[in-house]
């Protein structure tokens, strides 16, 4: 067994990865994006029933670590560069680490490097051709499949996931052989997720990179919803070889939206049982203000190295992972 102070990744995978770094910096670079950098470090986070960030004490004395202001690690950098953007910011990128906790694995670490960006003024549909290039400089796999997430779902689970209650997506996973989780209960999105994850998502990019876009209205997040029937958010996910490397949005810009999506999530999160978190935010204080339209991508970097290397764990293509932090 190796020891415990030496890398998990062997050098050839180490210098991939360095390589793959470089080209994101060029493939945004040649496009007039500003790299830019912001805290990992703040008083405000992403509040997500599914994401959950880890705290830290801003202590003022050494001797009282565990007394002082509250902190988070940043699960993304998104509220800081949405600043940026409210601020006036032209095209921007960043490559920084990001925090999630609960989230050990094959696919997961809780300390994780994420590619992040936004354009002032891109629609959806400029936002999927910006992602699909940028997976074809790193993989080389091809432009991207588009689909919506309807058109995924018929493909690969043979349903229309916008025309099912929770009693019918629940049948529906029992039918394809999911286990099917007595919480779930009456929870759509839930089903809706599960089917995702076990029956749609490991289907799509086999042959080529797959984008999947038009989410249900109710799984949004920070996406613009669109007026039609039925309403879907301009949400769009990246997947190569089952795996999904990238989720992106046409981005909400109206501050009582969010607002409203906020409260949702947290009752969400305290009716399974997390606690809250933080409703006010410096990112509604700059929507108030105005956030330009605009679409924003964030990409997860390890799981890339992890596909470019034909490995099967992140941690196979990063130094030290948490077991060897």
């Amino acid at each position: 067994m190796p020891a415990d102070y030496l890398p998990s990744a062997d050098w050839p995978r180490l210098a991939l990865r360095a390589i793959l770094l470089r080209l994101v910096r060029q493939f945004f670079d040649e496009r007039g994006f500003l790299e830019v950098e912001t805290p990992l470090l703040s008083a405000d986070t992403v509040v997500d029933r599914h994401i959950d960030p880890l705290s830290v004490v801003l202590f003022d004395d050494a001797r009282r670590p565990d007394v002082g202001r509250r902190m988070w690690l940043q699960t993304s950098p998104e509220f800081h560069m949405k600043r940026l953007l409210a601020a006036g910011s032209p095209a921007i990128y960043q490559v920084t680490r990001s925090f999630r906790g609960g989230e050990v694995g094959p696919l997961h670490n809780p300390e994780f490097t994420m590619v992040e960006w936004y354009r002032p003024g891109d629609s959806m549909a400029e936002g999927v051709s910006l992602l699909s290039d940028l997976c074809e400089t790193l993989l080389a796999r091809g432009p991207a499949e588009r689909l919506t997430y309807r058109e995924a779902f018929e493909k690969h689970a043979g349903i229309n996931p916008h025309a099912m209650d929770a009693a019918q997506l629940r049948l529906a996973a029992v039918a394809s052989g999911v286990v099917a989780p007595v919480s779930l209960g009456d929870d759509r999105d839930g089903w809706l997720d599960l089917l995702m994850s076990q029956i749609v998502g490991p289907r799509l990019g086999r042959e080529q990179p797959a984008i999947v876009c038009d989410f249900p209205a109710s799984q949004a997040a920070l996406a613009v919803v669109r007026d039609e029937n039925p309403l879907v958010a301009e949400r769009f996910e990246l997947f190569v070889d089952g795996i999904e490397l990238a989720n992106g949005y046409h981005e909400l810009t109206d501050p009582a939206v969010l607002r409203e999506r906020i409260a949702v999530a947290n009752e969400q999160r305290q009716s399974d049982g997390k606690p809250p978190l933080p409703p006010d935010s410096r990112l509604l204080q700059a929507m108030d203000a105005g956030l330009p339209p605009c679409s924003g991508c964030a990409l997860g970097f390890d799981r890339v190295v992890t596909l470019a290397a034909g490995a099967t764990s992140i941690g196979d293509v990063m130094a030290f992972p948490i077991d060897r932090a």
